[in-house]
């Protein structure tokens, strides 16, 4: 990993969810080996070099949220200059909810080589343990903090005919379940994974509505959640269109007619609106 001069680039490492001796062989000699370790939480790594009996040779400095932007330029010119840069995370893949995007793309404009060693990730694995449909999936990042934006985007996912996967802070869970509890309705299929590969790693599956009863009490430990797709429903289209037509035709506006109807029936307003033009 010692880079040659000339041959500076970048090189994304995903770390273990929790255990350390899911670090790949790749993971502990990049470790090793780099001129530059960018880390989310410095103190974090030097817990995981330790539990894997490696000594970083390179400078190691933080890469979190706040001084993202700012450690930028340097970390360019270092590779430009022919350095190797190890960016990690906490846990699992950068650029995944994780500082790292901003990073890749400004290699790319600098024309700086960019690579990978793949390894655990959150997502993937709540995904394989949820017992859910997994052929096709959409991740969602982190849920909405405040409740408008949270209703508003699990309205999306009414209709979602792939698993969603999402991150959600464990204060929040309970919260968040309920809500979905009710734009989802009760009877959706769901997973909350708890502390994936670490001790008290913890899955539970059932209905939303079962999993708001069980998160109401808290809930503690890195979460990911997993909602099953929308089943499909057969919706006459033509009998909604009439009924909209009906009360537009007593003076009701239209837009908001078909927002109404669309919304009791499950389906999408735009499509129900422009039907009914």
């Amino acid at each position: 990993m010692n880079a040659v001069s000339g041959s500076g680039r970048l090189v994304l490492a995903a770390t273990p969810l929790g255990d350390a001796k899911d670090a790949s062989t790749r993971l502990t000699e990049a470790l090793a080996g780099a001129d530059v370790i960018a880390a989310e939480d410095t103190r974090r790594l030097r817990a995981l070099a330790s539990a894997l009996g490696v000594s970083p040779s390179g400078r190691v400095v933080s890469f979190y949220d706040a001084v993202e932007t700012s450690r930028i330029p340097n970390l360019i010119e270092a590779m430009t200059e022919g350095s190797t840069v190890l960016l990690v995370t906490d846990a699992g893949m950068p650029s995944v909810s994780d500082p790292g995007y901003r990073l890749v793309t400004a290699c790319i404009a600098a024309d700086v080589p960019v690579t990978c060693l793949p390894g655990p990730s959150a997502v993937t694995t709540a995904l394989a343990v949820s017992g859910l449909p997994c052929d096709r999936f959409t991740f969602e990042g982190f849920a909405p903090r405040k409740a408008g934006e949270r209703g508003r985007w699990l309205g999306e996912l009414a209709e979602e005919r792939r698993t969603a996967v999402f991150f959600e802070s464990p204060h929040r869970l309970a919260e968040t379940l309920a809500q979905a509890v009710e734009v989802l309705g009760e009877d959706r299929a769901a997973a909350v994974c708890r502390e994936l590969t670490k001790t008290y790693e913890e899955i539970r599956r059932g209905t939303l509505a079962e999993l708001a009863t069980w998160a109401a009490d808290g809930v503690r430990g890195e979460i990911t959640v997993v909602i099953g797709p929308a089943t499909p429903v057969a919706t006459d289209i033509p009998a909604l269109v009439a009924k909209v037509r009906a009360r537009v035709d007593k003076g009701e506006r239209l837009k908001t007619v078909a927002a109404e109807i669309a919304e009791a029936a499950g389906v999408s307003k735009k499509a129900l609106y422009d039907a009914s033009l």
